[in-house]
C-alpha cells in the first residue's frame, strides 16, 4: 500500500492498534505492529473462523506486509458495509440487539483465551438486516485476573440508554447524539426511576458502578469500578451472563403514537386505493431501476419493501421511534436482507459530530441512493414545519437524481388535521405551487393521481445533474 494516497478515515484515530484508510475508494484496514500478537491469536485460536462464520464479526482478506510504514505490521481490506449508521439512530431492539451481540462475543472471546477490548456500540453496524461487529482489532489476548476493561464502556454504550429508553423515554436514545462515548453513569443513575434500585442488574451495572466511579474519582485512584480488583475467568464470566440477562428482560412496546397505526386506519384511501398507489410507486421504481433507495417518512416500511421487491437496497428511515421498531421487527422476524430502518428527522437530521465534527458523518455524507421515496412527507415538512416547497425540492436534490414523490392536497383531511390547530399562511401549497416549487430541480418525468383520493404520485428526474 502507498503511505501518499491513503485517505485516513477520520474516526478511527483512536484505537492505538491500527486505523482505517481507503486507497482508490476501497477501505483498508492498518495493522500495527503493537497489535501483532493479539492478531495472531484471534487468527490462531479459531475466534476468528467462529465468528465470522457465524455472521458476528465483518470477514476481511489480509492483502499483505506494508512496506512503506515502520510500525505497520499488515493490511487487511473488510467486506464493505452497504450503510453506516450510528446508535442514536438505530431503534430500541437494533440498540439491544447489538448489546447482546457484543456481550455473545465476548462470552466467545474468553472461551479461546481472548477478550474483548471495546465494548463501543459504534462496532457494531446492520449488514443483511442482522448486527455484525466490524472492529477485528478489539480483541486481545486474556490475561488472567485481569477484569474486563470494556465494562464501562459496555454499560456506558449500552446498558445505561436502554435503561433510560425502557423505563423513562424512548426518545431518550437521542442522548447519546451529544455523549458520544456513551451515557455517564452518574447521569443515567439520576434519570432513572427509583424503583430500579429493586432491580439486581441495574444496582450492580448503573447505580453501584456509578457510586463506585465517583468513589474512586473523590479519593484520586487511576483505577474505576470493574477495573480495580483482580477478577478470573468464571467471575468474568459472571459478569457477563448478569449483563445479557439484564439486557434482555428490558422491555419496550412500540405503541401510542401518532403515525404507529397508519396502514391499519383508512387515511384517504380506500382498498382499490392503496392498491393503486402500490401499483404506481411500484411502477415508478422499475422505470428508475436504482441500486439503492432512501424511504424518508417510511413508517413500518411497507413501501420499504416495495423498492427492496424491485430489486434496490433500502435504508428505511422514520421520525416516529415506534414505526422505526416495528419495522426493524418485521425485518428481523422475517430475515429479510435489503431494508435497513433508522431514525431520522428530516428537520434535524444526523449531524457531524465528535472530534473535528468528522468522527461520526452526517447523514449526506454518507453513500446517498440513486433513488428517494417521499410519500405523505411534503404537507408535514411545509405545514407542520413551515418549510418552503422550494427548500425541501433543494433539499431532496441534494439527496439523488431520482424522486417518487406524493402530493396531498391541503383538502384532503390529513392536511385539515395539520391546520385545524394553526392559521392558515400557506397560500402557495398547492399542486400548482408544488410543481413550480419542485419545478426549479427536478424535471416531471410522470405524475398520476390516485383514484378515489385527491393525491399525486410523481417520478422525478433531477435537472443538470446525472
Amino acid at each position: 500500500m502507498n503511505s501518499n494516497s491513503q485517505e485516513v478515515v477520520p474516526g478511527s484515530f483512536r484505537d492505538p492498534a491500527g486505523y482505517l484508510f481507503l486507497e482508490d475508494g476501497v477501505l483498508y484496514r492498518r495493522v500495527r505492529t503493537t497489535y501483532k500478537e493479539h492478531y495472531e491469536q484471534l487468527i490462531a485460536s479459531g475466534l476468528y473462523g467462529l465468528l465470522t462464520d457465524r455472521g458476528m464479526l465483518v470477514e476481511h482478506e489480509e492483502v499483505g506486509d506494508p512496506a512503506d510504514a515502520s510500525d505497520a505490521f499488515l493490511d487487511i481490506r473488510p467486506v464493505p458495509i452497504r450503510f453506516i449508521s450510528y446508535p442514536y439512530e438505530w431503534s430500541f431492539s437494533q440498540l439491544q440487539d447489538a448489546a447482546l451481540l457484543t456481550l455473545e462475543i465476548q462470552k466467545e472471546s474468553l472461551a479461546r483465551g481472548m477478550t474483548l477490548k471495546d465494548a463501543s456500540a459504534y462496532n457494531v453496524q446492520f449488514q443483511q438486516g442482522r448486527p455484525v461487529m466490524i472492529d477485528t482489532l478489539s480483541f486481545e489476548k486474556y490475561e488472567n485476573g485481569r477484569p474486563w476493561v470494556a465494562y464501562k464502556q459496555f454499560c456506558e454504550h449500552f446498558l445505561a440508554p436502554l435503561a433510560l429508553m425502557s423505563r423513562r423515554d424512548v426518545r431518550l436514545s437521542q442522548m447519546l447524539r451529544s455523549h458520544i462515548d456513551g451515557i455517564p453513569l452518574d447521569l443515567a443513575r439520576k434519570l432513572l426511576p427509583r424503583r430500579t434500585y429493586l432491580s439486581p442488574g441495574f444496582l450492580l451495572h448503573i447505580h453501584l458502578h456509578a457510586w463506585s466511579i465517583a468513589r474512586y474519582s473523590r479519593g484520586g485512584a487511576k483505577n474505576t469500578a470493574g477495573q480495580g480488583r483482580g477478577v478470573d475467568k468464571k467471575g468474568l464470566l459472571g459478569i457477563v451472563s448478569s449483563l445479557e440477562k439484564t439486557v434482555r428482560k428490558l422491555k419496550w412496546a412500540p405503541k401510542g403514537t401518532e403515525w404507529v397505526d397508519y396502514y391499519s386506519a383508512t387515511h384517504n384511501y380506500t382498498g382499490s386505493a392503496f392498491e393503486q398507489k402500490v401499483k404506481l410507486v411500484a411502477d415508478f421504481i422499475r422505470q428508475v431501476a436504482p441500486a439503492t433507495v432512501w424511504d424518508v417518512g417510511s413508517n413500518i416500511g411497507y413501501f420499504s419493501r416495495v423498492a427492496a421487491g424491485a430489486g434496490a437496497s433500502v435504508i428505511s428511515f422514520d421520525i416516529d421511534p415506534a414505526c422505526v421498531e416495528l419495522n426493524y421487527l418485521g425485518v428481523r422476524d422475517k430475515a429479510e436482507t435489503d431494508v435497513l430502518p433508522l431514525l431520522l428527522d428530516l428537520t434535524n437530521p444526523s449531524p457531524a459530530i465528535g472530534w473535528e465534527n468528522r468522527e461520526r458523518e452526517e447523514i449526506l455524507d454518507r453513500p446517498k441512493p440513486n433513488l428517494l421515496l417521499a410519500l405523505a412527507i411534503v404537507h408535514h415538512l411545509a405545514i407542520s414545519n413551515n418549510v418552503p416547497l422550494e427548500r425541501i425540492s433543494s433539499y431532496f436534490a441534494r439527496i439523488a437524481p431520482h424522486l417518487v414523490i406524493e402530493f396531498v392536497p391541503k383538502s384532503d383531511s390529513q392536511v385539515q388535521h395539520l391546520l385545524a390547530s394553526r392559521e392558515d399562511v400557506f397560500p402557495s401549497y398547492t399542486q400548482e405551487g408544488f410543481e413550480a416549487a419542485f419545478g426549479c430541480h427536478w424535471s416531471i418525468e410522470g405524475a398520476e393521481p390516485i383514484t378515489g383520493s385527491e393525491r399525486h404520485v410523481y417520478l422525478m428526474r433531477r435537472r443538470g445533474r446525472a
